[in-house]
């Protein structure tokens, strides 16, 4: 069981109780927020509540004890989750990413504070070489986030999104473990 704990936050295996808040802010909440920032430009298929813990128990491990995502546990509540997936098993590179679904828990650094404790799990427990993280610019948060944390932006394609009706940037950025070693003093 994994349990990586922070300031203000945990971040935690899935269980079918903490799934079930997280369906609810991912298909029933009624404002929707965070999927006007995560990815708005990917249309996200409708599951039943019954798919969608389907779907999470069953995600296969980045490597051995190391789940491909975990949920972000704040005053006892399930407010987003963090996530990961290969791009490239054979270079060890991995793409990452955080939301955080309940808006109470935004502009306070929670989203911060999980990303950062994800990417040194992450780190810290796999040879990864490098990650990554993929935004749009209209997320100029995200891209902050992860400029704060260390990452670079290594790709811009224009106007590669679109959001609500507008074009946007799409933007990859990353780190290598030699940077994160080193700014991390490891």
């Amino acid at each position: 069981m994994v349990n990586v704990k922070g300031k203000k936050i945990s971040l935690i295996d899935s269980s079918e109780s903490l799934l079930d808040e997280l369906y609810y802010w991912r298909y029933e909440d009624p404002q929707q927020e965070a999927k006007k920032w995560n990815g708005p430009y990917i249309p996200e298929a409708w599951l039943s509540k019954e798919h969608h813990r389907k779907e999470w128990l069953e995600k296969p491990e980045i490597a051995k004890g190391v789940p491909a995502s975990l949920v972000i546990l704040a005053d006892g509540k399930a407010i987003g989750y963090v996530g990961a997936y290969w791009v490239d098993e054979h270079t060890n590179w991995l793409e990452t990413g955080v939301v955080i679904y309940n808006t109470e828990y935004w502009n306070g650094g929670y989203g911060s504070e999980a990303y950062r404790l994800w990417i040194h799990f992450l780190f810290t427990y796999t040879d990864l070489h490098r990650l990554g993280m993929s935004t749009w610019s209209g997320n100029e948060r995200m891209m902050k986030v992860a400029e704060r944390l260390g990452m670079r932006e290594e790709a811009r394609i224009r106007k590669a999104r679109i959001v609500e009706g507008k074009h946007f940037d799409a933007i990859k950025m990353g780190m290598l473990r030699e940077e994160w070693a080193a700014q991390n003093q490891i």
